[in-house]
């Protein structure tokens, strides 16, 4: 999935955008471990704890076992966008790019942003967009507080990212800033009654995310509810 990430309540870095790691490297068990996203937050919670950036290829076993697709539903989550065929959208917190590789072929004539700030996952992506020939895919680095999208996008996804976020409200009027006159944000996070995802403290409900969304500027236009772990809320930015 795995910003970006003023606090999570215990962090005490910036904030991550897509995949983090410790020093103990992933194990991939053949079917998406319903605890992979709670082991980023173990890497996050303690400032003593070592992170390791370099192993992307061994965080994609996890990050992308197909095992995931149960409760993920990568596929129906694209469809629901709505997407045009030359749309641009930005894959906020793309990891290995489990979404922004599924984005690409959904806009063959348009663009993909896979953005991230840990520059072992742009890499990672990088490659692996040359390697499955998507051209349209591009890995972007960015930084914790800006998704430094090079154009405005007609879409932003933010997948289990969210919750991961520092100052939510400056970095959504800054993301706001690079969408197209009515572009929208797509967040899905997990609930906070889901036994997947991080730790309840970490999680945040629907309206809180609602709440802040309308603070930046944006209104919510659609809400989904296929997913059996998480809520996928739509929203777009309110014109001046």
């Amino acid at each position: 999935m795995t910003p970006l990430f003023r606090a999570l309540s215990l962090l005490s870095t910036a904030v991550l955008l897509g995949a983090c790691a410790h020093r103990a490297a992933p194990e991939s068990h053949g079917e998406a471990s319903p605890h992979f996203h709670e082991e980023h937050h173990r890497a996050h919670v303690s400032p003593s704890m070592p992170h390791r950036f370099e192993d992307a290829e061994e965080w994609a076993k996890r990050f992308d076992e197909p095992g995931r697709d149960m409760w993920q539903k990568p596929d129906e989550v694209v469809k629901a966008l709505g997407l045009d065929a030359d749309a641009k959208v930005a894959d906020i917190g793309s990891g290995t790019g489990y979404f922004a590789v599924r984005l690409a072929r959904a806009v063959p004539q348009g663009r993909v942003y896979g953005v991230d700030i840990e520059p072992d996952m742009a890499r990672y992506l990088g490659e692996r967009a040359r390697r499955e020939g998507l051209s349209n895919l591009e890995a972007v680095l960015a930084s914790p507080d800006d998704a430094k999208l090079p154009e405005p996008v007609d879409v932003a996804l933010i997948v289990d990212t969210y919750h991961h976020l520092g100052d939510r409200l400056a970095y959504l009027k800054r993301l706001g800033e690079k969408l197209t006159p009515g572009g929208r944000v797509a967040i899905v996070d997990f609930r906070v009654d889901s036994k997947k995802g991080p730790p309840a403290k970490h999680k945040l409900s629907p309206e809180r995310v609602e709440e802040e969304l309308r603070a930046a500027g944006f209104v919510p236009v659609q809400s989904h509810d296929f997913l059996p772990d998480q809520y996928f809320l739509v929203f777009q930015r309110q014109t001046p």
